[in-house]
């Protein structure tokens, strides 16, 4: 995907708020772990990195509960296989 800069900052602020608000929420981190936890599951890439963006192939959930729960939490744990309500209210 071919985006511009500003396309892309604001896909990374909005992924990384979102991978923040479910270690908070789910993952008990403080506010500043959340963030710095985000930040490093989403971490800036140059606009010449061959695979920019290949992170948000998969929303910020499925990342984050792959961290809090790993592989196969979708089975271990179908309660969260799908975002709750409140995940997708975050726009």
């Amino acid at each position: 995907m071919t985006w511009s800069e500003e396309e892309y900052a604001a896909y990374l602020r909005d992924e990384r708020r979102r991978y923040a608000w479910v270690m908070r929420r789910y993952g008990n981190l403080s506010p500043a772990e959340s963030r710095a936890a985000a930040e490093e599951r989403y971490a800036y890439e140059p606009a010449d990195a061959p695979f920019r963006g290949l992170v948000f192939h998969d929303e910020a959930w499925h990342w984050a509960m792959l961290a809090l729960h790993g592989e196969r939490y979708w089975t271990d744990r179908p309660e969260s296989a799908d975002a709750p309500p409140e995940y997708d209210a975050l726009g």
